[in-house]
């Protein structure tokens, strides 16, 4: 008999984890940016390169856009090409950091002709949004600055809440605007939106349709992810994750890579605040793929999320419940080690050939010949952003 129980089955069924178009591009470090055999050379192959991790997995159904990485002449087109291969168009991701003019801020610039470009960018992306029928306008800043001194940090935080307002006001009956944080990178004395409190503050003052987007690699080292993701669970404003790894900073790496327990207490708290399946809580990647293959390293990241999701349903509630209320520590601790180290995977390799798919979706993928495929048609490729 199987360790999952058909209600475990149920609920990882309903799963859904968004993939990242620039994922498929490439991609590299701050040095070099390495080119791979079968790169899209457009925002249309980089669709079809993310519906085959659905296809072997059941479980990315929806793929984000990067603007403007992926305009496009018709986004209409764009999304009939996505539904056709049995996909969805996403989120939609702003990008005010590869412009001169944002040198010294977007949102945040003392300049308000500088301002209104930023603010235009994030209009146009809500244009975006309603041909593709997204309804997320996903922000991150890479805004703030280097020295003491040199720029006026409240009046920044004031200037941002402005721009935040007018872009607030685009939104749609059934839109929201999600504001990333980071902590550093690529201002290093302080950052604009450095922290969850400080993306909370500002999404708080615009309404009910704006919220915390949560990148598991934008935090300190030693910071615990998982508080964090309950306080905005139970502040109800956790509006979405970028899932990845991270040793030292922010490096997108393959999400469960660096630290699987971590990735499995998140999943905990994401279940135990109602999170998990819940419409008001998106889970995306968010990865760069340097030395590995985009398809398979998205692959593979999908499955690490299920397998951690299924580890954290085995947790026994009621027996962790008791532990903790008669203040006998190490076996409130047992409950949380005896579902980590339970070993899903036979019985989800077991669960997808119920439903027709591979049981090892990383071999099946591999044994296809799609990437042999694409390799000998595709060249000259470098859609992603940063390589474009």
């Amino acid at each position: 008999m199987s360790i999952l129980s058909p209600d475990h089955l149920a609920t990882l069924e309903k799963q859904g984890i968004e993939l990242p178009s620039w994922a498929f591009g490439n991609s590299g470090t701050r040095f070099k940016v390495f080119g791979t055999p079968g790169t899209p050379r457009d925002p249309w192959e980089k669709i079809a390169d993310a519906a085959q991790v659905h296809t072997y997995t059941a479980l990315a159904p929806s793929v984000a856009l990067h603007i403007p990485w992926d305009l496009v002449d018709s986004f209409s087109d764009l999304r009939k090409h996505a539904e056709d291969l049995g996909v969805e168009l996403g989120t939609i991701n702003s990008n005010t950091f590869q412009d001169d003019d944002y040198k010294f801020g977007a949102l945040t610039h003392e300049d308000a002709a500088i301002r209104r470009k930023a603010i235009d960018h994030h209009l146009a992306c809500i244009d975006v949004m309603d041909a593709t029928g997204s309804r997320d306008l996903k922000i991150w800043l890479a805004e703030g600055s280097n020295y003491p001194g040199q720029a006026d940090l409240r009046g920044r935080q004031d200037r941002l809440q402005d721009s935040l307002q007018q872009i607030y006001a685009r939104l749609g009956d059934d839109q929201r605007l999600v504001l990333e944080y980071k902590f550093f990178e690529p201002a290093f004395y302080h950052t604009d939106v450095p922290d969850w409190g400080t993306s909370y503050a500002q999404v708080a003052s615009l309404g009910d349709k704006a919220m915390v987007c949560l990148d598991t690699g934008h935090h300190a080292p030693g910071t615990n992810i998982e508080f964090i993701v309950m306080q905005l669970l139970r502040l109800g404003k956790l509006g979405s994750f970028d899932f990845n790894s991270r040793f030292y900073a922010d490096d997108d790496l393959i999400v469960g890579a660096a630290d699987p327990f971590q990735l499995f207490r998140i999943l905990f708290e994401v279940i135990r605040g109602g999170g998990l399946n819940n419409p008001d809580v998106a889970f995306m990647l968010d990865q760069c793929h340097n030395v590995e293959d985009k398809i398979p390293g998205q692959i593979r990241s999908v499955l690490n999320v299920q397998e951690m999701t299924a580890r954290a349903l085995l947790v026994d509630r009621d027996v962790l419940t008791a532990a903790q209320k008669s203040g006998d520590v190490l076996a409130a601790n047992a409950v949380f080690m005896d579902a980590f180290y339970t070993d899903v995977r036979p019985a989800l390799a077991e669960w997808r050939e119920s439903r027709g798919l591979a049981a090892d979706p990383m071999k099946a993928f591999a044994e296809s010949g799609y990437q042999q495929r694409i390799a000998a048609d595709r060249v000259g490729g470098v859609q992603a952003g940063w390589g474009a």
